[in-house]
């Protein structure tokens, strides 16, 4: 499969549709256009054309549009079709595509990996755009948006060039230390900002949870003794029938888990086994798993039904958590130790327990920017980055030349991050999350 093949794909939604786009890009673009619609069009303006097989056959008529290298999404030459989405006309123009020689249907990702090869696109930016394809809540949008813009990459480039100009200054000292234009004090000069930039991403690496959070989602598990209603909640909030409801305790033997959109953020809603010392080994597995649902939750609702108060001794209550009353409508005046009191079988309380979880998680966020990392490999880089600025920092006793050498370590650690130095094992696992025409 070679690199500078000419490649085609469907760019838009699963046939049939009103509308689907075609994207073409390499070196036989413009050959395509003139056996397609007999001529290309003028740069970057759609034109009306009919589009024909190599028998000059009509397939459809449509819009079409040219895009010359480097100016293109690829950075070759690029060509979009619009035309009607039926199966059958794809299939028509792509037989006439697929039978030209060096002309092949693209892989998943690989517009996106030419962009990135010819420049047009860094790393992170190629993320943020699988990202917003794939982002189903406004913050996920904008988190991707601030992604695939390069504002995060205008950070990590600023950062290098912070410790390119560092190690030239320590580097400058050591060969012409008698020349009056190189400052004298490398201490002064350079460790300082060396000092401020660690602080800076330090900062930066502390706000790894949140993108995290906000691309993966906000995980709020339901627990509680059995039968305290964390089924019936789960699908009051999902508003479908999610869970196995009845009054049998016990019921709920794994852990279910629906997707919220609370205002604007993706909110992972879990249901687990009640809490209780089981003799049944499905059950205990079931409550083995609500455990370890619950260590790793952001926000625990602890439920308990008032009808019939029953809390689990072992509850682990360390977490962020709000004790929520259930079956209020079986009361006439619920205690006052419960955050809130709900009734899913009226409804009542359920809107003030989504606004409560909506505010919490925005608490979590609040005022944060979104200029931050949301995936483990940036995680990653940016701790082997710090480790490497804390080395160059804490031995004072060693020599330049190796303190400098940490330097050019976190740089490259940057680097990576960005895809500008040592990714190539990284690429086929990136850009496989793309769909095809993409």
């Amino acid at each position: 499969m070679a690199m500078n093949d000419t490649i085609y794909a469907l760019s838009s939604g699963t046939p049939p549709s009103g509308v689907s786009v075609i994207r073409v890009s390499g070196p036989l673009t413009r050959d395509l256009l003139g056996q397609l619609v007999g001529s290309v069009p003028a740069d970057r303006v759609a034109s009306y054309r009919t589009i024909r097989a190599r028998n000059k056959q009509p397939i459809d008529n449509g819009l079409v549009l040219f895009f010359p290298a480097p100016n293109s999404f690829t950075g070759e030459d690029v060509a979009e079709l619009q035309i009607h989405g039926s199966k059958a006309v794809l299939a028509a123009l792509f037989h006439a595509l697929g039978e030209t020689p060096g002309v092949r249907m693209a892989i998943e990702g690989e517009f996106s990996r030419r962009a990135f090869e010819n420049g047009k696109l860094d790393l992170v930016e190629v993320e943020g755009l699988a990202d917003l394809i794939s982002a189903e809540t406004e913050m996920q949008r904008r988190l991707a948006v601030e992604q695939s813009a390069g504002g995060i990459s205008a950070i990590y480039d600023s950062w290098v060039e912070r410790l390119t100009r560092a190690r030239a200054l320590i580097e400058a000292e050591l060969d012409f230390p008698d020349e009056d234009d190189v400052p004298g004090s490398v201490s002064d000069t350079v460790w300082a900002d060396i000092m401020r930039l660690r602080n800076e991403i330090g900062r930066h690496l502390d706000a790894a949870s949140a993108g995290e959070i906000i691309r993966d989602g906000f995980k709020v598990v339901i627990a509680g003794a059995p039968n305290a209603g964390k089924s019936s909640l789960l699908n009051a909030l999902a508003r479908r029938d999610v869970a196995i409801v009845t009054e049998i305790a016990g019921t709920t033997r794994d852990v279910l888990q629906v997707d919220l959109d609370i205002d604007g953020y993706l909110v992972k809603l879990y249901d687990t086994a009640g809490l209780r010392v089981a003799d049944d080994r499905v059950e205990m597995e079931g409550v083995r798993r609500a455990r370890v649902a619950l260590r790793d939750a952001d926000l625990a609702l602890l439920l308990v039904d008032m009808s019939n108060p029953v809390i689990p001794g072992d509850l682990e209550r360390a977490l962020p958590h709000v004790t929520v009353g259930t079956k209020k409508d079986l009361i006439k005046a619920g205690p006052d130790q419960y955050d809130l009191q709900i009734s899913t079988a009226t409804g009542d309380g359920l809107p003030e327990l989504r606004q409560l979880i909506g505010r919490i998680v925005a608490e979590r966020f609040g005022g944060l920017s979104l200029a931050i990392p949301s995936r483990q490999r940036h995680k990653d880089s940016l701790t082997k980055c710090l480790a490497a600025l804390d080395a160059a920092i804490a031995e004072t006793d060693a020599s330049l030349e190796l303190r400098t050498e940490q330097l050019r370590l976190a740089a490259e650690y940057l680097g990576r991050i960005t895809g500008r130095v040592d990714v190539e094992q990284l690429l086929d696992v990136i850009f496989s999350e793309f769909c095809i025409g993409k």
